[in-house]
């Protein structure tokens, strides 16, 4: 008895060395299996003239009850309300597998939704207002392929993105700072507003800055298309900001191989060259900062329903090969690490504090720089 429970025990071992190995080996193949939609691309119709004029499809904005964006977590430091008027496009909060672009009444994506706009979209409720929009999102899966599915899919969502901004712009007074923010696929439809709907326009001169975070931008084929220089110091407006986060040691292969597969908004094949990388501890000042200079870090619970801002001492490099934001050694925020030491999900709140007050300093700047100008 004693020497076949030994082979079963044994068994077990082999059989968690050879999945272990599976998914070193085949992890890209299993996650587009597990993600990607298996149906036919679903046709969606274009979203009727005022559909962002209903409150119901803002996930924030002023009056919104228990608003996710208004979130404050143990710990912010007190400050007065800044003046800017704040669009952010939220990640992506579509998971399954059923149809390529989310549906949004989908429940399940709604609360996923709430979850990362109070982790990320809450560290700019400093400022006047912030406006979060519902839309139809590329699903998860969407993005691991490429395929005319693909495309499709972003097309509609960023259709609604694109609607959601005009309808954002007319309530905006026309004197307002504005801040622009997107994480993730966020980030992706935000470069196009700014190259569509901003540069050229009498908008451009009213954008504090763009943080585009959470994906990858060229400087050379992405960055000149928005008309938005890149921030190079804390004190700078009118300039765009991005950064991707990982530990030491980082796998981003998959990632940037994806990255540089796909034209840049100028239509060009991009090379491997570094990607846009804004060190948030220092606002662009310089690649490197030590943990001393993070304010904060919001550690969120294991549900990501509260946080508690704890000074952890996380760094921040600039990799100078990969243009990824290097954070040193793993720290502990919980479960949801991507492989390949990949922080994504915790692109703001690992520097929340900090970009807490480089958004309040960069609109300060804006202010003064138009008072001057008067």
């Amino acid at each position: 008895m004693a020497r076949k429970f030994l082979y079963f025990v044994a068994l077990l071992i082999v059989m968690a060395i050879a999945a272990l190995f599976a998914l070193r080996i085949w992890s890209a193949e299993l996650t587009r299996f597990a993600f990607v939609p298996r149906g036919a691309f679903e046709t969606q119709p274009a979203l009727r003239a005022g559909t962002y004029d209903d409150p119901a499809m803002w996930v924030s904005r002023p009056g919104t009850v228990d608003d996710p964006a208004q979130y404050r977590p143990e710990g912010t430091p007190a400050a007065p309300q800044g003046k800017a008027w704040v669009f952010f496009v939220h990640p992506t909060s579509y998971l399954a597998r059923e149809h390529w672009n989310g549906p949004i009444e989908d429940k399940d994506t709604r609360n996923r939704t709430a979850l990362f706009v109070r982790g990320m979209a809450s560290a700019f409720n400093g400022e006047a207002a912030v406006f979060v929009p519902y839309y139809r999102q590329a699903a998860f899966g969407s993005f691991l392929v490429n395929r005319p599915e693909t495309l499709k899919a972003r097309a509609v969502a960023y259709g609604d993105v694109r609607e959601a901004f005009r309808a954002f712009v007319a309530q905006v007074p026309l004197d307002a700072p504005i801040v622009l923010a997107g994480h993730s696929q966020g980030a992706l439809h935000l470069m196009h507003l700014l190259k569509d709907e901003v540069k050229g326009t009498p908008v451009a001169s009213r954008i504090v800055a763009a943080y585009m975070i959470g994906w990858p931008v060229s400087p050379a084929h992405d960055l000149p298309q928005t008309g938005m220089p890149a921030c190079s110091g804390p004190d700078q407006s009118g300039c765009a900001l991005s950064w991707m986060s990982f530990a030491e040691p980082p796998d981003a292969q998959m990632m940037l191989d994806t990255y540089r597969a796909e034209p840049g908004l100028d239509g060009k094949q991009k090379d491997a060259r570094p990607v846009l990388c804004t060190n948030p501890l220092n606002g662009g000042a310089a690649p490197d900062a030590p943990g001393t200079a993070n304010l904060g870090t919001m550690v969120p619970s294991m549900d990501l329903k509260t946080g508690k801002i704890t000074k952890l001492g996380i760094p921040a490099r600039c990799d100078a090969k990969t243009g990824l934001l290097m954070i040193g050694d793993p720290p502990d925020l919980g479960p949801y690490v991507l492989p390949g030491n990949n922080y994504h999900v915790y692109d703001v709140p690992l520097f929340w504090t900090n970009v807490r007050a480089d958004v309040a300093r960069r609109t300060a700047a804006w202010v003064a720089q138009h008072k001057a100008e008067k």
